[in-house]
C-alpha cells in the first residue's frame, strides 16, 4: 500500500482566538475581583458609621436608664454615674412606669393615638395612589401643570395653614374632634405621597399598561389589580413616613384636639410635667411607651423602605 505524504504539519501559532480566550478569562477574573470588593466599605466609612450610631444610641440609653431610676437619684446625679455602681439596687425602680400606666390615662391616650394615626395614614395613601396613577398613565389637559402645583406645596410650611384651618374648623364645629386632625394630616401629607407614588409608577413598563388596555381592562381594573400590587414598596415607604409623623406629632394634636378625652399620647406626655417642673422623670418612662409602636412598624416595613426611596431614581 502506498502512503501519501501530506508534508510537514505547520506549528500552531497562537492566533486571535487563543488571545481572545486568554484575555476573556483575565477580564472575567478581574471583574470577579471587582464584584467581590464592590460592596465592601473601607475602614473610614465604617468608623464614621460607628460614630453616628454611637451618637444616636447614647441618648436613648440615657433615656432608658433615667426612666428606671428613682426621682432622688435622677435629680442628684447624671445617668452616666450608674456605670460606677450598676448593682446598687437603691437607685433602680419601676415606679415611673407604673405611675405613667395607671395614673396618667396613658392607655386611653394610646388608643386615641391609633384612632388618629391609622386613618391619617391609610386615607392619604389611597387618594394619592389614585392621583399618582392619573398623573402617570392618563392624559388630560393641564396634567403637568397641576402636578407641579401639587409638588410645590412641599416647600410651604405647614404652620402657615394652622390658624386658617383652626378658624375654618371652628365654623363647622370640628375643633376637638378626630376628623379635624385627620383632615389636617391628610392635607399636609398628600403632596409628598403623590410625589413618591408618581415617581415609582413612572418606572413601571408602559407595555404592562398597554397590554391590560388591549385586553379590555378599565383604568380602575388596571389600577387595582395591576399597578397597586407592584407598587407595594412605594406604598410601604410612604406609610412609614406618614405613620411616624402622625404618631409623634404634638403641634397639630395640641391645636386641634388639646388635652381631654381625645388627646393622643404626645399631648398626654406633655401634660405629665407640672407647672413647677415636677414629674419630668415620668417623661422618660412615658417616652418608651410611645416608642414601642413606631419601632414595630419600622422593623416590619423596613425591607420596603429603601426600595421605595430609590424608586424613580433610575429608569430602564
Amino acid at each position: 500500500m502506498t502512503t501519501v505524504s501530506q508534508g510537514p504539519q505547520p506549528t500552531p501559532v497562537p492566533g486571535p482566538v487563543t488571545d481572545r480566550k486568554t484575555m476573556g478569562g483575565g477580564r472575567r477574573r478581574h471583574l470577579a475581583g471587582v464584584g467581590e470588593n464592590a460592596g465592601k466599605a473601607n475602614w473610614i466609612v465604617k468608623a464614621v458609621l460607628l460614630i453616628i450610631c454611637f451618637l444616636w444610641v447614647v441618648p436613648v440609653i440615657g433615656l432608658f436608664i433615667t426612666s428606671i431610676r428613682t426621682p432622688d437619684a435622677a435629680n442628684a446625679t447624671g445617668w452616666w454615674t450608674v456605670l460606677k455602681s450598676p448593682l446598687d439596687a437603691t437607685q433602680w425602680t419601676l415606679a415611673n412606669y407604673t405611675q405613667v400606666a395607671t395614673e396618667s390615662n396613658m392607655f386611653r391616650a394610646f388608643i386615641n393615638s391609633f384612632a388618629i394615626t391609622l386613618p391619617a395614614t391609610l386615607i392619604p395613601i389611597l387618594i394619592a395612589a389614585f392621583a399618582a396613577y392619573a398623573f402617570t398613565f392618563m392624559q388630560f389637559k393641564g396634567r403637568d401643570v397641576l402636578f407641579i402645583m401639587i409638588v410645590s406645596l412641599l416647600v410651604v410650611p405647614n404652620q402657615v395653614a394652622l390658624v386658617p384651618l383652626l378658624q375654618l374648623y371652628g365654623q363647622f364645629g370640628l375643633n376637638g374632634t378626630f376628623p379635624a386632625v385627620w383632615l389636617a394630616h391628610i392635607g399636609f401629607g398628600m403632596p409628598l405621597a403623590i410625589f413618591i407614588l408618581r415617581s415609582y409608577m413612572a418606572t413601571l413598563p408602559k407595555e404592562l399598561i398597554e397590554s391590560a388596555k388591549v385586553d379590555g381592562a378599565t383604568h380602575f381594573t388596571t389600577f387595582w389589580r395591576l399597578v397597586i400590587p407592584v407598587s407595594v414598596p412605594a406604598l410601604a415607604s410612604f406609610a412609614i413616613f406618614q405613620f411616624l409623623w402622625v404618631w409623634n406629632d404634638l403641634l397639630v394634636a395640641l391645636i386641634f384636639l388639646g388635652p381631654g378625652e381625645n388627646e393622643p399620647m404626645t399631648v398626654n406626655l406633655a401634660g405629665l410635667i407640672g407647672q413647677q417642673g415636677q414629674g419630668w422623670q415620668l417623661i422618660t418612662a412615658g417616652g418608651f411607651f410611645t416608642m414601642v409602636v413606631p419601632l414595630i412598624v419600622f422593623l416590619s416595613l423596613q425591607r420596603f423602605f429603601i426600595r421605595g426611596m430609590v424608586a424613580g431614581s433610575v429608569k430602564g
